[in-house]
């Protein structure tokens, strides 16, 4: 895996739990100065720079609203003039909405689902473009979902958003491939996070059923998007731009036999 010299920048939104905690802190390990951030869960952002720092790696935290294209402005505004060059970024705040059928859904959690889990990941990359087309480099990743190349009976909002990811990722991926910025996309299956946990509700029994559902049996761990997620990061992957790659344990291929 290559390295990140020089303390290079990385940028995770999300950063307090789950994929982007576990990505942050694979960042870290690798020798990048990792700057996280999250709207709501600042002990979350403070946990995960305390284990990044704990195992000699350096990180800072900012709370932001990703749906506010001033305030993503003003962040990676931050990083670059306090950290120096972005290169790399990893756009991973989701939220999940509530279930319910597609004309069921009240039109205000709509807009907060698609704020966040789209506009927010358009917003992040509208500024992490324009600052890394100043330096003629840099990489970005977009966390969307095995639902965002499937249909989610009862997540239309959110399925909805990640589909939107995708094409959003394989645009921006044509528009900036001569421009030296790579940007690709990772869609993972059922994994252990607190999204997860709402979704399930901890109850033993939805759990066994995704576990069923899974042609490996199991649930994914954060651990193994992250390193999935970092390779893209790196010069390890310098000729993939534009790609949409499944972290789902064979989910969306079919049917084991």
């Amino acid at each position: 895996m290559s390295q990140f010299t020089d303390r290079k920048v990385a940028l995770v939104t999300g950063g307090s739990s789950g994929i982007g905690k576990a990505t942050a802190i694979a960042l870290a390990k690798l020798g990048a100065t990792v700057v996280i951030v999250a709207d709501t869960n600042l002990d979350g952002l403070k946990e995960t720079v305390r284990i990044i720092e704990a195992g000699g790696g350096k990180a800072a935290y900012r709370q932001m609203n990703v749906s506010s294209g001033a305030e993503v402005g003003a962040l990676v505004d931050y990083v670059v003039n306090e950290f120096g060059p972005l290169a790399c970024a990893v756009n991973n705040a989701g939220i999940e909405g509530k279930p319910c059928f597609t004309a069921d859904i009240v039109e205000d959690d709509w807009d907060k689902v698609l704020n966040v889990n789209l506009k927010g990941v358009w917003l992040c990359m509208k500024h992490e473009i324009r600052a890394m087309l100043k330096q003629g480099a840099g990489n970005i990743v977009n966390v969307s979902s095995a639902g965002g190349v499937l249909g989610l009976p009862y997540w239309a909002a959110y399925s909805a958003s990640k589909h939107g990811v995708v094409g959003l990722t394989r645009t921006a991926a044509l528009e900036y491939a001569k421009s030296g910025i790579r940007i690709n996309a990772v869609c993972p299956g059922f994994i252990y996070t607190p999204l997860l946990d709402r979704i399930t509700g901890k109850q033993p029994a939805v759990e066994a059923a995704l576990q069923a559902a899974s042609p490996m049996g199991r649930i994914g761990k954060p651990e193994e998007v992250a390193a999935t997620i970092v390779p893209f990061c790196t010069d390890a992957t310098s000729y993939v731009t534009g790609a949409v790659l499944m972290i789902d344990g064979a989910m969306t291929s079919g049917k084991a036999p």
